[in-house]
């Protein structure tokens, strides 16, 4: 196995505040506007976004957790028993704009079957994607990011794999990791 670094702590930092300008100059001060981090690691991801956020704002950034496991239309395939992450959304998103917020978007399974999950909090007047790892070419469906930390071309055999702190890490870190069997 071969592991190339491709976003280090440092570039992460100054590619999360570049997003959260490009949000604030799109969402203006967030009254209409909430962020909803996918499970399992895209919800990491949106709270340092919403933190960042509220403290440029100086104002409060609702901020959602989602878990879409059950609504994924492979969620019956293979023999193990799948087991659900938490959902936490204590706010309606009807006619809210909602920013769904990823790690890495694949084949855009994850994001179809959180908008199926997302509409049992009411209809949302905007959603828009997130995703800081953009895997290019790999769509099963035929869905894009409004925003993207970094576009990767990989190949099927690749993986990105995301290590941030708070999933118990010394230095956050993005890599691009090669199978070699």
């Amino acid at each position: 196995m071969q592991k190339r670094n491709i976003i280090d702590h440092k570039l992460l930092q100054i590619t999360l505040d570049r997003i959260c300008q490009q949000l604030i100059e799109n969402h203006d001060d967030f009254k209409d506007t909430v962020i909803i981090g996918l499970q399992p690691k895209g919800i990491f991801l949106a709270q340092r976004i919403q933190k960042i956020i509220s403290d440029t704002l100086k104002n409060e950034v609702s901020l959602g957790i989602l878990d879409a496991t059950f609504f994924r239309d492979d969620f019956r395939r293979g023999d193990a028993l799948l087991k659900a992450n938490t959902t936490k959304i204590d706010f309606l998103i009807e006619d809210k704009k909602v920013i769904l917020i990823d790690d890495v978007l694949y084949t855009g399974r994850t994001v179809r079957s959180s908008l199926d999950a997302m509409i049992a909090f009411g209809r949302p007047a905007k959603v828009e994607l997130l995703a800081l790892i953009n895997r290019k070419y790999s769509r099963d469906l035929p869905i894009q990011p409004n925003y993207v930390g970094m576009e990767v071309n990989c190949l099927e055999s690749e993986k990105v794999l995301v290590e941030l702190k708070e999933q118990g890490v010394q230095e956050d870190n993005i890599w691009l990791v090669t199978n070699n069997e």
